[in-house]
């Protein structure tokens, strides 16, 4: 009898404890809130970039945690419904593109905050360092604008990103070139890179070297130079001296800003500028370079005239102008926008803010293109965390405003070809 009573209890405890438990797990499944840490830069030479990114971070929150019923992931309903409706709220960091800043408050957001992810951080060596905690604690990290191609190649587990590389942006330059080569009925013969020295100008200009040699271009010239410089004369000098046909320069807003008006003062006159996005798609480059910046052609996975073929892009970008003082959506508010829905999405279907949970769901993302705004087969991550759904575009700067010019199936503008000598313009 007395090991009856003593089984009951025992049982009795045991059941008691699976109770706790489950109420554990089911608390957790229903939790109230899911925070996400956001790290970008708000002060600085980028700031704009930072600015825009919460912008468009709050326009998807809106969408998230209210009822606004529209074709995107989370659209229609309030909160997240696998998590009892939950609401998601964000931790935003300033990290002034300081690899070193991102670093310590990716720990604190972890450690202090108790974030449930970390989502960022537009400049590859922030987003390197950042990371890099995320993997050590494992914490799910994704990244929406980042374009070095090591940051796939580490072997992490806990890192996601949805836009392209430098490698895929690369590619679309040098097929475009080689594409209106034969539209035109001209020849290349040289490329002449130029790049600032961070983690992204560096990875970049390693990609487009190997890929001139596999074209068959010559690399007249290739310079580096101090992310921030004061002057670049002597780089501009350079690059007019080896008289490449084309200039792939690979730099941030403030630098992109300082080339333009050397290669005026200078009177540098390449056939064509394709730039590895960065600077020259920040809307204060196009602003403050005004005609300065015709015809220059950037690589963007993104682009608001292929509004025709995405009927989202107006209904997003109304939202967006709506909290940015009327400024419209570019090319990285748009991958933010993307890559913010797509780790939110997969937190929902996790069902869980358990970080294994929601990595695994991150892995059999699958969301299709009639549900983004990027001209992109879908989101789709392979074995490194890469996007496979992505498609690079190029636009170039047409009366004042990006039009798509490449690929041509997808052109809205024919492409203006030669670059307009310095004197021509007015």
């Amino acid at each position: 009898m007395r090991m009856q009573k003593r089984l009951g209890g025992f049982l009795t405890a045991v059941a008691l404890i699976g109770m706790m438990l489950g109420f554990a797990g089911f608390a957790r499944a229903q939790a109230k809130e899911v925070v996400i840490g956001v790290l970008y830069p708000m002060t600085g030479p980028s700031a704009q970039i930072g600015i825009d990114a919460l912008n468009v971070i709050q326009v998807a929150l809106d969408i998230i945690n209210n009822d606004v019923d529209v074709n995107l992931p989370l659209g229609k309903g309030v909160g997240l419904p696998r998590l009892g409706n939950a609401k998601v709220r964000i931790v935003k960091v300033d990290h002034q593109g300081k690899p070193e800043i991102g670093l310590a408050e990716a720990e604190r957001l972890i450690t202090q905050e108790k974030v449930h992810a970390l989502f960022g951080a537009y400049f590859s060596s922030v987003t390197n360092t950042a990371s890099q905690v995320a993997e050590r604690m494992g914490i799910p990290f994704l990244n929406a604008d980042s374009s070095s191609p090591g940051l796939t190649e580490r072997g992490f587990k806990w890192f996601f990103r949805t836009s392209p590389h430098d490698e895929h942006f690369s590619v679309v330059m040098f097929d475009f070139m080689k594409d209106l080569e034969k539209k035109r009925n001209v020849q290349f013969k040289s490329v002449a890179i130029l790049n600032e020295d961070t983690t992204f100008g560096t990875d970049s200009s390693k990609v487009q070297e190997a890929l001139a040699k596999k074209y068959n271009y010559q690399v007249a010239a290739k310079i580096a130079f101090r992310a921030g410089t004061t002057s670049l004369d002597a780089e501009v000098g350079r690059m007019k001296s080896a008289n490449a046909d084309v200039f792939l320069p690979s730099l941030y807003t403030s630098d992109a800003m300082l080339l333009t008006r050397t290669m005026r003062n200078l009177d540098y006159n390449p056939k064509l500028l394709i730039a590895q996005n960065a600077g020259y798609t920040d809307p204060k480059f196009v602003t403050e370079m005004g005609k300065d910046a015709e015809a220059a052609i950037t690589r963007a996975p993104f682009a608001l005239d292929l509004a025709a073929r995405k009927p989202l892009i107006p209904v997003v970008n109304d939202m967006f102008k709506k909290l940015s003082g009327g400024r419209d959506m570019a090319d990285v508010s748009a991958r933010v926008f993307t890559g913010f829905l797509t780790l939110v999405d997969a937190i929902n279907r996790a069902g869980s803010t358990d970080p294994a949970a929601i990595q695994k769901a991150l892995k059999e993302t699958s969301l299709p293109a009639d549900q983004l705004l990027m001209p992109w087969t879908g989101v789709k991550f392979d074995d490194k965390g890469q996007n496979i759904g992505v498609r690079a575009i190029l636009q170039q700067l047409q009366g004042g405003s990006y039009h798509t010019i490449y690929p041509f199936d997808l052109a809205l503008k024919e492409a203006i070809y030669p670059l307009p000598a310095w004197s021509q313009r007015k």
